[in-house]
This record gives structure tokens, sequence and C-alpha cells, in this order.
């Protein structure tokens, strides 16, 4: 046992395991008998407490990004508790111009309430119009408070909320909050379309869905739908955008076809040596092929992140939906971790952030949301 008041001798091993780990300063130290030299890291070389997660075999530095406050419930409702507020917010994102009529010119509005929707009429055109018009919001006969709910449920949650939690949560029936949630998801895979990753880049192939009672088993199922996650990283192997992208099939022509449109040029691609992948090089990629074992594949040296992202997608999604449409909807639920994932490093702007989104996203009706020309 450690005397009080005595301080410890310096450990390199633990100073080296410290930075390797990406410990930083400014926490709270958390003090073990087995690893002492970690109190006296803390007094000596810190301006500010340390903290300092005690492992079994070792020492990890708590996670900042995980470890965030986000938006409480509190902030949630005194930013968006009112009727007026969450007009105004909209209005900020629309860039706060006012409604000025397209037709004649003119401002002057008056303003009534429909269906829990706020119009305004031009006196000069008669023409009306509301803050919803041409965004996600239009054509529902919801209120925003129900709508901000559920943004702010979706995105401030560690899991996925499923639409039976939504039900519950907002007071509406199932069929309301599936839609409601899957033109959340289609903002989400709006905002996400466009996203290209650069620099080094962990790539993997997986699969969603399972094998059907009577059905073929393993990569043939009929429920089985191949999809590409690839993870791009610093120089010093950590994690900053995910890209995760349904594919026709693992073909060198489907790959190709997906690394022009996701990948920069020359950027370094590691993977775990899939033959379909070896197209990337004939694109101008640096190409690292790490080959591993079919049951090693998963613990492969060079590709750590990908394969800890992917897992936790995965678990995600099986915690959280009893079971949905794989084959038509399976795009949605990529882009929506795509959503989280990207933007995790601030949880607190995520709510205006996907109000943005919202209002950038055109409308979508229960009919376009249903067809499968729209599903992905």
């Amino acid at each position: 046992m450690m005397q009080s008041g005595v301080r410890p001798p310096h450990s390199k091993e633990i100073c080296e395991l410290l930075i390797f780990v990406g410990f930083t300063p400014n926490r709270i130290a958390v003090p073990d008998a087995r690893h002492p030299s970690v109190i006296s890291l803390c007094e000596t070389n810190c301006s500010e407490p340390c903290s300092i997660l005690m492992v079994a075999d070792g020492v990890m530095a708590m996670n900042r990004v995980q470890y965030q406050k986000g938006m409480s419930l509190n902030v949630f409702v005194q930013r968006f508790g009112t009727e007026e507020a969450r007009e105004a917010a909209l209005m900020r994102q629309r860039g706060g111009l006012g409604f000025a009529c397209v037709r004649c010119g003119h401002d002057s509005v008056k303003r009534f309430h429909r269906e829990c929707v706020r119009y305004h009429e031009w006196t000069d055109c008669g023409r009306q119009t509301s803050v919803r018009a041409g965004t996600l919001f239009a054509y529902s006969h919801l209120p925003l408070t129900k709508w901000f709910l559920a943004i702010y449920l979706l995105v401030q949650s560690k899991a996925n909320v499923a639409a039976l939690d939504l039900t519950r949560h907002l007071h509406v029936c199932y069929r309301t909050a599936c839609r409601l949630k899957h033109k959340l998801l289609k903002a989400m895979e709006k905002a996400e379309e466009g996203r290209r990753l650069y620099g080094f880049i962990q790539l993997d192939d997986a699969y969603l869905g399972g094998a059907l009672t009577g059905g073929k088993a393993g990569r043939g199922s009929e429920n089985k739908i191949p999809f590409v996650i690839a993870v791009s990283t610093t120089e010093d192997n950590r994690p900053m955008q995910m890209v995760a992208s349904r594919v026709p099939g693992f073909t060198s022509e489907a790959i190709r076809s997906w690394a022009q449109i996701r990948l920069t040029p020359e950027s370094d691609v590691c993977n775990d040596g899939l033959a379909c992948f070896s197209v990337l090089s004939d694109l101008g990629h640096a190409y690292t092929a790490h080959i591993a074992k079919r049951r090693e594949s998963s613990r492969c040296p060079g590709m750590p992140w990908v394969n800890t992202v992917l897992g936790n997608i995965k678990r995600s999604i099986d915690s959280s939906y009893h079971s949905f449409r794989f084959a038509k909807y399976s795009q949605r639920y990529l882009s929506e971790a795509m959503w989280r994932f990207n933007r995790r490093f601030n949880l607190a702007t995520l709510v205006p952030q996907l109000i943005a989104d919202a209002i950038k996203c055109s409308t979508w009706t229960a009919k376009r949301l249903r067809n499968p020309a729209f599903a992905f």
C-alpha cells in the first residue's frame, strides 16, 4: 500500500502507455495500487487533475467524444419549447429572409392557423405559404412539437431509436411514427450522399441481414444485403469519418463505381485482401492488403477502426430493431449510422444540424417513401 503524502516513483513505461492511448490532461486521477506511478504522472506533468480509467492489464484514457454532455432535455425545452421558438428556428435555417412574395414582391402578410400549421397570406395577392413549404416538414399534419422532439430523440440517444419508441414518446400511431422516422432518415441520407473520404482509409466488406427460415445460408442468403464500409483515419491512426454504402455485389465493377463516388484520388486504402478490392490500384489509390484467416479477419492488425465501427453498427441495429426490410431500407439505416458518426465530435449541435438538413431535403410523401425506386 502507498503511504499518505509520499510520492511514488515515476514510471517511464506508464508514461509511454498513456501517450500511446491518447492521454490528455485536465481530468481527475483514479489511484490504483498496481500502478502508483499514474498518480506521480498526474502530479508532475499536469496543471489540472487528470481522469484515467484503470483496467486489469493497463491504463486507458477516458474517451472525450463518448462522454460528452450533449444537449440536455432542459436545454432543448428552453430553446425549442414554444411554437414561436420552433418557427423562428426554421426561419433562421432558411436564411431569415422574411416572407416577401415571389410573385408581387410585397411583404405585408396576415397569419392564421390550419391543422396545427401557421400560414402566412399576403394581403396584396392572396398567396399563402408557411415556413414548412418546400422542406421535409411540408404536407405534414403533425405540429412542430412532435417533429422537434423526434429529432431530439433520434440524435441525442446513445442507441438507435425504433419507430415503436417514437410511438410512445410522441403519442402517435405506429404508422405515423414510422413515416416520421423514415423522413428523417432520408434527410440524413441526403446530407451524406456526397461525402468522400480522403487520406488513410480502412476498407471492409460486410452484409446486413440473416438467413431466412428454409432459405439459403451464408453469403448466398436472399435476406443478406452486401455493403462496403470505409473509415478514414489520421496519420496516427485516429478515426475521423465513415462511409457505409450498399453495393450490388462484391465485384470489381461495383467497387470501381463505389470508389469513384466515395474516395478522393490517391487515397491510401487498407483492406483485408478481398479480390474485388484490387481494382482500387487501377484507380490510382495506394493499395495495401492484410491477408488474414477467415476466423481472424475481424482482428486484422491494420484495420482496427473499420472493424470496430462495423461491429457498433450491427450491434446497434440488432439491439434496436426487431426486423426491417433489408432489401428495401438498408441504405437508410446505414446513412443514419454515417450521419451520427461523422458528427459525433459535438453532440450539442446535432439537433440544429438535423433541422437544417430537414429543411434542405425535398418533400417526401408516404408514397415516395414506400416506392422501391427511392428506397436507396
